[in-house]
C-alpha cells in the first residue's frame, strides 16, 4: 500500500475528527507522521471497528490510563465521531468500577471542560 494512501486515509480521519490533520513541529514532526500514516492511516481506518467504536476504545484507555492530555483531545474526536455526552457520562461511571474510581471521577472533569469548551465555540 503507498505511503500517500495511508498519509490520505490519516488525514482523512483527523479531520473529520478535529477539524485538521495533527500540525507538528521540528521535534515531532516524525511523531506526527507515524501517527496520521500508521494510527489513523492503517489502524483506525481498518474495517472492523468503525470510528465511534474506536473513539469509545480510546477514550476508555486513555480514562484507565491517565492520559489527561490525549483524553482531552480523543473525547472532542468522540463526540465529532458520534459519541454524545450522556455516553460519555456513563462511561466513566462503568469505567470507575474497572478502571479505578479517582481516573473516573479525572475523566468527568476533563469531559466536562470540552463540553463547557465546546458549548463556548457554539
Amino acid at each position: 500500500m503507498a505511503d500517500n494512501d495511508r498519509r490520505e486515509r490519516g488525514e482523512a480521519i483527523t479531520t473529520g475528527m478535529w477539524g485538521q490533520p495533527p500540525q507538528g513541529n521540528d521535534i515531532n514532526q516524525e511523531m506526527i507522521d507515524i501517527t496520521v500514516e500508521h494510527l489513523f492511516g492503517d489502524i483506525w481506518s481498518r474495517p472492523g471497528l468503525g470510528l465511534r467504536d474506536r473513539s469509545m476504545l480510546t477514550v476508555a484507555t486513555l480514562v484507565v490510563t491517565g492520559k489527561e492530555a490525549q483524553l482531552k483531545t480523543h473525547l472532542k474526536g468522540a463526540l465529532a465521531n458520534g459519541l454524545t455526552r450522556d455516553e460519555i457520562k456513563e462511561m466513566m461511571i462503568h469505567l470507575a468500577h474497572y478502571g479505578g474510581w479517582p481516573c473516573a471521577m479525572t475523566g468527568l472533569t476533563i469531559a466536562k471542560a470540552v463540553f463547557d469548551e465546546a458549548d463556548a465555540e457554539g
